[in-house]
This record gives structure tokens, sequence and C-alpha cells, in this order.
């Protein structure tokens, strides 16, 4: 057995081929285990790239946290909120916060823009910018929806799918949230998780956990090897071939789990793929990500775990305090840990930007967007090059060619947010990972079966 990527899917499936007692060889390209949600450690200082929260409503994804971490476990209140022209706004805004920091007038307009939304939706609903008209009102989407949208996919609200915004952000309503204005008098509308555990030392105490429980049930890890090809005979997979830091090498496959980018599966598939589904897999495409982790003198310059920044003007997306997370992620209690995201294309101008200079972007965006911060006195930089699949407008039918080409190969599995293109959280790529090493051995289980829960905002 043979899984490909050792992010949360595939130490998952791997964990679970372990425990069955079959043999498995994990592959991982990069140095360390945890994909996209790994945590980082610099002097002493640990980073999560893009945070993750722990919570979630399936069973046996709980309880294999609580197996694995126990009493490392946090319980932590969720705080994330919108900073837009110097104003605190609620996340996920409400009506309450939207007419008292933004004033009656602009109030008036945002529910006058809904009323009308109401009136005369956009049909067909087919973008992402039609899908959050016809909720918000044109108002709402322009003022709050499309410049962090756009900051962080890149691309104009007209070009992506309504599909991203069913998957992750329904149930949020301005008319449920005015309901529970007037029945209340909050508007504290909270269909996202108020409390979430957290890792003492950040996701990585997983990862690692994981990667332990492994290798102590006789699976091996082999960090720094990067899957190249998978020979295909008749409808199987025979072997695959890695890279790593001794040359390439060929590992027997009596069945793969691969949790790569669909776009890096096709090719090592090779003549294996049918043509139409190569192609398929070069169209896909994701959204890159920069991190610039700054350590400052003095107190935290906010207390809560996210700040959404909205303002066009700073061309961070998110800012992170590591503190808020966790105390034990920033070991000095004189200094602040903070994250600025950024989003972009790999290889783009952001991506190839020298790292010095990325420190002083950073430094930029914390002082545009108004937030008291101390002298920089450490800094570090983190990139990932597959933080976020795309869903623009031909995603879809890219996926369901690649999706048939792949169920015609009766020992491949695919998993997780990239081996799917599919933005999910933690949990649910878990179990799609578990789904993957379960058909390894023998039951009838579909991992593209597993669907995302809109319940909660993206853990990353």
């Amino acid at each position: 057995m043979v899984v490909a990527g050792a992010g949360p899917a595939g130490l998952a499936a791997a964990l679970a081929l372990a425990r069955a007692g079959r043999p498995v060889v994990l592959a991982e390209r990069s140095d360390g285990v945890g994909g996209l949600a790994r945590t980082y450690e610099r002097d002493g200082f640990r980073f999560d790239v893009g945070g993750h929260r722990f919570s979630t409503r399936i069973p046996e994804i709980q309880a294999l946290w609580d197996e694995l971490l126990g009493d490392d476990f946090l319980l932590r209140q969720r705080r994330s909120r919108i900073l837009f022209h110097g104003r605190f706004l609620d996340y996920p805004l409400t009506a309450r916060t939207a007419l008292a920091r933004l004033g009656p007038v602009e109030g008036a307009r945002i529910l006058a823009s809904y009323a009308a939304a109401k009136l005369s939706p956009v049909r067909p609903e087919a973008t992402l910018a039609d899908w959050l008209v016809n909720r918000f009102g044109r108002r709402l989407f322009e003022t709050f929806f499309r410049p962090y949208t756009e900051k962080l996919w890149g691309l104009r609200c007209e070009e992506l799918g309504a599909q991203w915004a069913a998957q992750r952000i329904r149930g949020l309503s301005v008319l449920a949230a005015i309901r529970d204005m007037l029945r209340r008098g909050s508007g504290g509308q909270r269909t996202l998780a108020t409390s979430f555990r957290y890792p003492r030392l950040g996701p990585g105490m997983l990862w690692e956990r994981m990667a332990e429980k492994i290798a102590s049930a006789g699976g091996t890890l082999l960090l720094r090897h990067e899957l190249t090809a998978v020979r295909v005979e008749g409808s199987a997979v025979r072997e695959v071939e890695l890279r790593g830091p001794g040359g390439r090498s060929r590992v027997p496959a009596a069945h793969l789990v691969s949790t790569i980018p669909l776009r890096e599966l096709a090719p090592a598939l090779g003549a294996g793929l049918p043509r139409a589904a190569a192609e398929a897999a070069a169209g896909l495409r994701h959204r890159a990500y920069v991190e610039v982790a700054l350590v400052l003198e003095g107190a935290d310059p906010f207390p809560d775990t996210w700040l959404y920044l909205h303002d066009r003007d700073v061309r961070a997306g998110r800012a992170q305090n590591f503190r808020a997370w966790s105390p034990a992620l920033v070991p000095s209690t004189s200094h602040a840990c903070i994250g600025l995201e950024y989003f972009c294309w790999p290889g783009d101008d952001l991506w190839r930007t020298p790292d010095a200079a990325l420190v002083r972007l950073a430094e930029a965006d914390l002082a545009a967007a108004g937030l008291p911060c101390g002298r920089t006195v450490a800094a570090h930089v983190l990139r990932v090059a597959n933080a976020y699949p795309i869903y623009d407008a031909g995603f879809a039918g890219r996926v369901s060619v690649l999706r048939a080409a792949l169920r015609a190969i009766s020992n491949l599995s695919v998993a997780g947010r990239n081996g799917l293109h599919r933005y999910d959280n933690m949990d649910f790529a878990m179990l799609t990972g578990l789904r993957g090493a379960r058909a390894a051995l023998g039951e009838e289980l579909d991992p593209w079966g597993v669907e995302p829960d809109g319940y909660l905002e993206p853990d990353s």
C-alpha cells in the first residue's frame, strides 16, 4: 500500500492501513508532516499556516483527535472580526454591527439593496457574484464581500462559480440576522462555531503523533520523497516511482491513496489516464499562500485569532495573533507574534518577492490597518504553493471528467483538499483519507461521496 502526501488526509489513510496490519509507505515531498495544516517552529515561536480550528461533527474524527491529543487540547473561544476602514465589525457580519458601525444612512442603503435583490434576484445563479447579491443585496456585496473575496482568489467574483459559496457560507442571511435582531435585539446570528479546541503547540502536535503511531504500527514514512510516476497495467496500479534524496526508487503498490493535487497526479499517471482527463487536470488551478510572521516588541496589537482585512489599500488578507490560538505558541510574554497572510499565484510577483521586502510590506500593512505594533525583532516567511483549490467557471466539469477516469483504475483512491480539488476542512479531509484506506481494505467506499458541510468557516 502506498499513500502519497502526508497532510491530514494522507496521515489518516496511512494510520488506518498500518493499524489494519497492512504494509504501508507514506511518501511526502516536503521535510515535515501536516501539509496545508503544518505547524512551523522558528526560535521557539510556532506558526500555524492559515490557522486551523478543531471542531467537528464527525464522531470518528473527534475520537481520533481525543485519542492522540487528550489533555493537550485547549478549549478556545472563537473571536474573529472584520477590520474595515478603521472599524471593527463582527464576523460573521450581523445586522446590529452593520447598523451601529456604519450608521443609519448606510444601514438603510444596505436594507434597501437587500429588498431589491429579493424582489428581482439574479437568474440563473451561475457565479459567486450572483449567489452573494441574491442573498445579501448589491450594497453589502460590494462593501464587504467583493473586496476580501477578490483579494483571496485573485479573480473577479463574476469569474468564480457559485458552488464555493454554497459550500462555505450557506446558512448566513441578512433576513435571518434581521429577524434575530428584532427578536432578541442582538442581530447576533451565529451559524459558525463559537468555541473550538486547539492543540497546545499547534496542529503539528497531532500530525507528529500520527506519524509516530504509523511508524509504531509498522508503516514507513519517507520525507522529501515525491511521487513522480504511477505504472498502471490493465485497470490497476502496479507500482509507483518516488524521487528522494537518494535518487529514484520504485515501490510496489497493491493500492494507491493519493492526496496530492489532481493536476500533479495526472501527469504521474501518464498513459494510464485518458487524454481528456489529463487535459482537464491541467486546467485546474490553486491559489498560493504566503505568511509573514513578525515577532514584535510589546503587547498583542489585537485579541482576535484572526482579523479579516477588507480594505483595498492593505495588501494582506488576514492577520493572525498566534497567542490567541494558544499562549504556548509565543514563548515570550514581552513579545507579540503576528502573522500577515497574503494570497497570490504560484510564481507571480508577490510569490517571488524577497523575504526582506515581504517583511517591510507586512509592517506597512499593519500600519495602514491602524494596528498598534512594537518594533520588529524577528521575522519569518512561509510559502505554500497549492493552498486553495480554485472554483472557477470550468472547475466542476474538469473534476467530473477526472472523477470518471480515476474511478476506472480499480486500486486508486484520491482524498483530501488537493486530492479531490475540494475546499474542505481538516475533519472532512481526514474522513476522505479514512474512506480511501477502507477502499484499499476492500470496502466499497468512495471518498468523492464525502460532502463538506457548511457549518464552519474555513479552518484555512
